[in-house]
C-alpha cells in the first residue's frame, strides 16, 4: 500500500513520516495554510532518502512553471489539484517522472479521468478541507484506467475501512494526522500501521508502482 503524507511544512515532520514508513512526502506549493516556499521544499527534499517520492502539489499553475519548480526543488513528482487540461497534464508527464492528477469526487469529474495522461489519480472530497469525507461509493464507479489514490478526510480511524472497501493503489493524508498545524507522531504511526495492515500482503503485491517503486515489495 502506497502511503503519502501531504502538507508537510518542516524537516522534522518529513523525517518523522519517512522513519515511520511513509512512501511519499507532499509539499504544497499553491496557496494554502500549509504552503511552503520552493526553497524550503528543496532543502527538506534533499535530506530525505532517495527512495522516498517527493511531491510538489500545484493548483492551476502553468504547465511549464510546474516543470520548472519540480526541477528547481529537486522533486520527483507533481500533483495537480486544479482545473488542468488533459493537454497540460500530458505536457507535464513528458517532463516529470511521476504525475498525480487530483479530482473532486463528483460523477461528472470522475467520468473524465480516462482523458488524462497521469500515473495515478487522487480522488478527494469535492470541496477539500479538514476532515471532509466524501461518499466512497463515487470512487467505486471511477474508471480504473489509472492507479487510484484515495484522499479526503482519511484518518487513523477510517483508513483501514476505506482501503478494504475500495482497494486503492494508495492513500493520501494531511490534516487527518495532525494536531494543531504539525504532524502528530502517534497519528502518523497509527495511520501507517492501519493502512499497511488493511490488505493482505499477497493482494498488496499486485499493485505495481511507477518506475519500480520498491520493486521487491
Amino acid at each position: 500500500m502506497f502511503v503519502k503524507i501531504c502538507g508537510v511544512t518542516n524537516e522534522e515532520d518529513a523525517l518523522l513520516a519517512v522513519a515511520m514508513g511513509a512512501d511519499a512526502i507532499g509539499f504544497v506549493l499553491a496557496p494554502s495554510p500549509r504552503q511552503v516556499a520552493i526553497g524550503a521544499a528543496r532543502d527538506i527534499a534533499r535530506r530525505l532518502p532517495p527512495e522516498v517520492i517527493t511531491v510538489g502539489v500545484f493548483r492551476d499553475t502553468l504547465a511549464q512553471r510546474v516543470v520548472d519548480v519540480v526541477c528547481q526543488a529537486g522533486l520527483r513528482a507533481a500533483q495537480l489539484n486544479g482545473h488542468e487540461s488533459p493537454e497540460d497534464v500530458a505536457y507535464i508527464a513528458e517532463r516529470v517522472p511521476l504525475v498525480i492528477k487530483a479530482f473532486g469526487a463528483t460523477p461528472a469529474a470522475l467520468t473524465d479521468v480516462s482523458e488524462y495522461r497521469a500515473d495515478a489519480v487522487l480522488v478527494d472530497a469535492p470541496a477539500p478541507g479538514p476532515g471532509k469525507v466524501f461518499d466512497w461509493r463515487l470512487a467505486e464507479r471511477m474508471p480504473r484506467s489509472h492507479r487510484l489514490i484515495l484522499g479526503g478526510g482519511l484518518d487513523p480511524g477510517n483508513v483501514a475501512d476505506a482501503i478494504r472497501r475500495l482497494r486503492p493503489w494508495g492513500v493520501d493524508v494531511s490534516t487527518g494526522v495532525e494536531t494543531g498545524a504539525r504532524k502528530d507522531p502517534r497519528k502518523v504511526r497509527t495511520f501507517l500501521a492501519e493502512a499497511h495492515a488493511a490488505l493482505p500482503v499477497e493482494e498488496g503485491r499486485r499493485a505495481k508502482a511507477p518506475y519500480d517503486w520498491q520493486e521487491e515489495w
